[in-house]
This record gives structure tokens, C-alpha cells and sequence, in this order.
């Protein structure tokens, strides 16, 4: 029965919806005030309805209800019961449910937004309706997760061992926040589009919510890099997947479109690029869903292979970017102003920077389709793989970060270039010199480990610059408050440009100096590797909730002083007698020491995989920090104030 009620409550919600994207958007044409008010009590009743549709699964996976397809496929009575409720959006069906439980929130929560204007909120959530009316539909008709099965199973299939994890509690909520979050971004340009309202209080209403999506994106794709990096036993951190490019590629149109609305705010500039950017980015998460959802990939990640959910995706893509840049089209012309700027001003600056950003979009998106594309063809089979995206990707990213350093210390409009030169060309020689030293003394010597180091170290410098700079002519007792003083949008600039050069130095020194080897160990016998002495103690077999292991007991010594036992486990999943790797690994702030526990190649021996990563968790580190910083800015007190004024 509770399965039932969930059911029908996606079909009230797809009817809600329908009624959200079409009845505000009517009101708000014709001026109609009763039409328009139906948009706020809409979209909350829609948002209740799919979480209580979501709940209702969330109890089927809870009490076992094999009687449900889904459940039976991907649930085992077995499974720890954190496990049985992560497994709601462990496969297709269910992440389906949760994109439109987050779609629906991220919906009711601009409804409960009293800062913005009556009829441009209508067409906000109006257009969001239409979004959600696809998506419910698309759940409802080809990915119903409440189908039952007749007669029930007696036992289920049990969630993918790869998801039986903590970080995947956590990071597909996180993720798909990020993704559905641009569709809020999306709506608030293709209201302003109907509207033909572009001004600096647009910008200013549509940045809070697009730098949450982003903050939410960045927690994202940081947490399923850390959860690749110790679980698949591999020990690397990002493998340029289709599927993390799918996440990588809005995330970078995302972070273009944040420093655009930055100048569409400011300057009134940048309108036709700043929607473009907002209808990109969007986009690219509809594109991520089809490249997960369709079949089109192999991989962990992607969970669908039926190909008409594809097809449907794919028309929901079409029309979305379609109706969109239709609607852009004929709007253009309403698009021009916002103020001259001279080559060498701030302006200018970030439109180089989201230009880059955009081409390493391009390029990015290319690697990840075309061997799909050729695979279409039937011409032949291609793999695009890390080698194509290290070679394109850094030299196209360096001029990013460059660009990212001088931008902060330019002026709107103008600046005069010698000024700029006098004031820059210290740290940048310095930093020249650190790296050139730094790469030399701890074995990184090449060029991209001097370039790493380089860029850095003047990211640093040029960040202590800029602080420097807010407290020039305060007095030291008056330092405290005048930190205080500085708004939240710059400190929020000023950490996630700090926590790009400390990721900056984690890739650096991970790709020079990182160390592994494979080797067939007996109990008792000891290997080397970077500075560190493992001795394999011995093996145990031991029994889980839902598996049986073997691990392994590892002593890592340092020298004379023993520094931890590591316990790398070699898993089988008695459910569906899958194997597992589960990594051991000893953290610390500058390096970590890996082990995985491989096959035994006789009945004695068992290969184990060593890895010695200097400086990895720098890595996470400068995620951690740029989503800090997208914290900071989106919770500027100058938003909410303004937005209050423009509202009354």
C-alpha cells in the first residue's frame, strides 16, 4: 500500500507541476493576479508531494518490500540499514526520484523568497514547473521506482558493492544538488528573457542561488574524487571518466557564469554572456544526465541501459536548449549596454577568463563525446583517456589561473598597464624564483613541476597582495575590525583562489614525486618503497554484515619506529559473490602511504599494491577551500539587503 501512495503522489505532482509551468507564466502575461498567486502555494505542494513520494520508497528499502522491483533488484536484508536507505538512489529509478526531489526543493525554495518581484518570481517558478513537469514525466513513464513484482521476491539482489560506502551517502545528494541547483540560474535567465529585464538587480537576485549550486557541485565532485581515490584500490583521484567529465564540464560553465553575473552587476555589462553561460550550464547537467541515464556509457556510474529512456532524455535536452535559444535569439536585441571598458580593466579580465574557461569547456566535452560519436558511426572503437585531457588541459588552464591573479587588482573600466606591471611584477618574480628552487630541491624538476610551482606560489603572493592592500593605512589595533569590515563576496573570491593554489600544489607534487609498485609478499616478508619498510604480518579471514574478507595485516615502519598496521581487505559479497578492494591507507598533511591487498598468485603469497601520494590531500584540501569560498560570497548580507529594497 505505501508504494501505492507514492505512486500516486508523483502523479499529483506531475499534474502540480504542469499546472506551475503553465497557469504563472499565463497570469504573469496577462497581468493576471490570481494566476500569479497560484505559483508559490504550487510549487510547495508539488516539493511535499515528491518527498513524500521519496519517503515512501526510502520505507519499501527500509522494511525490505521485496514485493517492489527496485527493492528486490537492489536491496538485501542483509545490507546495514544506512546501506538500505542509501540504495533509494543507489540505480536508475532512484536517483531519477532524487533529481526530482532536489528539482522540486530547489523549486519551493525560491517560492518561500520574498525578495523578488511578484511577476518575475511567477515566471521563475513557472519556468522551473516546465522543468519539473519533464522530469516527473520522464520518472513516471520510463522509470517508475514503485512497479511491483508479482509474486515478491524472497530475497534481494543487494546494492552494487561499489556503493557500500560512506561517501556515497553523501555525495550524490551533493552532487545532484549542484546539478539541479543550475536550473535556478537557468530559470532566473529565461524569465529575464520573457521579462526583457537585464539589469544589475537581475544579476544580483540570480548570484546567491548560483554560487549554492556551484558550492553544492564543488562538494560534489570533491567527495566522489576522494571516495575513487581509497575505494577503488587504484589509488588515483580523477581518471577522466565520461561520467566525472559529465559533472566537470557544468562545473566549469558554472564557475564562468559566476564571474560573468559579477560583471553584469557591477557594470551592467556582460548580459548576452551571462545568459548564454546560465543556459550552458544547465544544459551541460541535462547532458550529464543522458550520458549517465541512456545507456550510451559503461561505466559505475552509469545506470540505465534501456535505450529509450535515452531517446526521451535526449528530446527533453533537445527542447530545453532548443526553446531556449530561440527565446535568446529573439531577445538579443535587447541585450546591448553596460558601459565602455578599455584592454586593460577588469572587464576585460574576466571576459578573457570565461572565454578560456569556455574553450576548456569545448575541449573537455569533445574528449568525452567524440569516441561515442565514432562509436555511432560503427566506424571503428576509440578511447580518448587521461594522456588527450593532461595534454590540452594544462596548457589551457594556466593562461585561467594567470588571468584569475591579475584580475582582482584591475580597476573597472580602466587601468594603466605600467600601473598594473609595478604592482604585479615582484610576486611574479619571486614566485618565478620559488618555483624554479622549489622543483630543483625536492625532485620535480620539469616543466610543468616548475610551472605547478610557480603559479602556486604567485596565486599565494598575490593573495597576500590583495589583503595587504584592504588593511593599507588601517592601524594595527583597527586590523580585527576592518577584517571584519571586508565584504563576504571577497573574502568568499579571496578563499577559493587561495584553495586553487593549494590544489595547484597537490596535483604538482602528486604527479612528480607519487611512487607505487606491485609485489608478491608471504607472511613475514618485508618490500620498500619511497623511504617506508612494509612487513606483511599475516592474513585473517573475517565475516561482515553482508560479506566475507580476507584482510591483510600490514606493518608500515619509518626507519626504526613503527608508524601504523595498515589493513587492506579483499572483499566477497556473499549476495551476489562479488569481489571488492578495500584500500588501507595511513593519512597525513603532506603524504600518504596506500596499500591494497591484490589476487595471490600462489597459496602462500599475496600481491600487494604500495603507494606513496606526497601532498594528495592538498588536493581535497583546495576543493574544500573553493567551496568555502563560494559559501562566503553566497551569503553576502549586501544581496539580501539590496534584493530587499528592489523588491518593496
Amino acid at each position: 500500500m505505501i508504494p501505492e501512495l507514492g505512486h500516486f503522489a508523483l502523479i499529483l505532482a506531475l499534474a502540480i507541476a504542469l499546472a506551475l509551468g503553465v497557469l504563472p507564466l499565463w497570469g504573469a502575461a496577462r497581468g493576471d493576479a490570481a494566476l500569479l498567486g497560484i505559483a508559490r502555494p504550487a510549487a510547495r505542494l508539488q516539493f511535499a508531494l515528491v518527498a513524500g513520494a521519496f519517503a515512501c520508497l526510502a520505507w519499501a528499502f527500509a522494511e525490505n518490500d521485496f514485493s517492489v522491483t527496485y527493492v528486490a533488484q537492489h536491496s538485501n536484508s542483509h545490507l546495514p540499514l544506512i546501506y538500505r536507505l542509501t540504495a533509494v538512489w543507489g540505480s536508475h529509478e532512484g536517483s531519477l526520484l532524487l533529481w526530482g526531489l532536489m528539482l522540486t526543493g530547489w523549486t519551493a525554495a525560491v517560492s518561500f523568497s520574498r525578495r523578488l518581484p511578484e511577476v518575475f518570481a511567477a515566471r521563475v517558478l513557472g519556468v522551473l514547473g516546465l522543468v519539473n513537469a519533464g522530469f516527473l514525466t520522464f520518472l513516471l513513464f520510463t522509470s517508475n521506482p514503485f512497479i511491483r513484482l508479482l509474486p515478491g521476491a524472497a530475497e534481494g539482489n543487494d546494492l552494487n558493492p561499489l556503493l557500500q560506502d560512506p561517501g556515497m551517502v553523501a555525495h550524490p545528494p551533493l552532487l545532484y544538488m549542484g546539478y539541479v541547483g543550475f536550473s535556478v540560474a537557468f530559470a532566473f535567465a529565461i524569465a529575464a528573457l520573457l521579462e526583457g529585464r537585464f539589469d544589475a538587480a537581475w544579476a544580483r537576485q540570480s548570484r546567491p542561488w548560483t554560487l549554492t549550486a556551484w558550492l553544492f557541485l564543488t562538494l560534489g565532485i570533491t567527495l566522489g574524487s576522494g571516495w575513487a581515490y581509497y575505494e577503488l584500490g587504484w589509488g588515483g583521484w580523477w581518471f577522466w571518466d565520461p561520467v566525472e567529465n559529465a559533472s566537470f564540464i557544468p562545473w566549469l560553465l558554472g564557475t564562468a557564469l559566476i564571474h560573468s553575473l559579477a560583471v553584469t552587476e557591477k557594470r551592467g555589462a556582460f548580459k548576452g554572456w551571462t545568459i548564454l553561460l546560465a543556459i550552458g550550464a544547465f544544459s551541460a547537467s541535462l547532458l550529464g544526465t543522458f550520458l549517465v541515464r541512456s545507456g550510451v556509457l559503461t561505466s559505475v556510474h552509469a545506470f540505465a541501459a534501456d535505450p529509450s529512456r535515452g531517446v526521451f532524455i535526449l528530446a527533453l535536452l533537445v527542447a530545453v536548449i532548443g526553446s531556449s535559444l530561440l527565446l535568446y535569439a529573439w531577445r538579443v536585441p535587447r541585450l546591448e549596454g553596460g558601459g565602455l571598458f578599455s584592454d586593460v580593466s577588469r572587464e576585460t579580465a574576466l571576459l578573457i577568463n570565461n572565454v578560456l574557461l569556455a574553450v576548456v569547456t569545448a575541449t573537455v566535452l569533445l574528449g568525452t563525446l567524440y569516441p561515442l560519436l565514432i562509436d555511432v558511426l560503427g566506424t571503428t572503437k576509440l578511447s580518448v583517456g587521461p594522456p588527450y585531457f593532461e595534454v590540452v588541459f594544462v596548457p589551457l588552464m594556466t593562461p585561467v589561473v594567470v588571468v584569475m591573479v591579475v584580475a582582482p587588482f584591475l580597476r573597472w573600466k580602466r587601468h594603466a598597464l605600467p600601473a598594473i606591471v609595478r604592482q604585479l611584477w615582484l610576486p611574479f618574480a619571486a614566485s618565478l624564483v620559488i618555483g624554479l628552487a622549489g622543483a630543483w630541491g625536492v625532485g620535480v624538476f620539469s616543466v610543468r613541476g616548475v610551472l605547478g610551482l610557480s603559479l602556486a606560489t604567485w596565486v599565494f603572493l598575490a593573495s597576500l597582495q590583495l589583503l595587504q592592500q584592504r588593511l593599507r593605512g588601517t592601524p594595527a589595533a583597527s586590523a580585527v575590525s576592518r577584517l571584519a569590515d571586508i565584504p563576504a563576496a571577497w573574502w568568499g573570491m579571496w578563499l577559493a583562489h587561495i584553495g586553487i593554489g593549494v590544489f595547484i600544489v597537490g596535483v604538482t607534487f602528486v604527479k612528480g614525486l607519487e611512487q607505487n609498485a606491485d609485489v608478491a609478499m608471504k607472511v613475514g616478508d618485508s618490500a620498500q618503497l619511497a623511504g617506508y619498510r612494509f612487513t606483511l604480518q599475516g592474513i585473517d579471514e573475517i565475516s561482515g554484515p553482508n560479506y566475507t574478507a580476507i584482510q591483510g595485516r600490514v606493518q608500515l615502519w619509518r626507519g626504526n619506529q613503527l608508524v601504523s598496521m595498515l589493513t587492506p581487505q579483499k572483499r566477497v559479497y556473499t549476495a551476489n559473490n562479488m569481489q571488492m578492494t578495500e584500500a588501507s591507507i595511513d593519512a597525513g598533511l603532506f603524504r600518504d602511504v596506500y596499500v591494497s591487498l591484490g589476487d595471490a598468485p600462489t597459496p602462500d603469497a599475496w600481491v600487494l599494491r604500495l603507494y606513496y601520494k606526497p601532498f594528495v590531500r592538498w588536493i581535497w584540501a583546495g576543493c574544500l577551500l573553493m567551496a568555502l569560498g563560494g559559501l562566503c560570497a553566497a551569503l553576502d548580507s549586501r544581496y539580501r539587503k539590496r534584493n530587499k529594497s528592489e523588491a518593496a
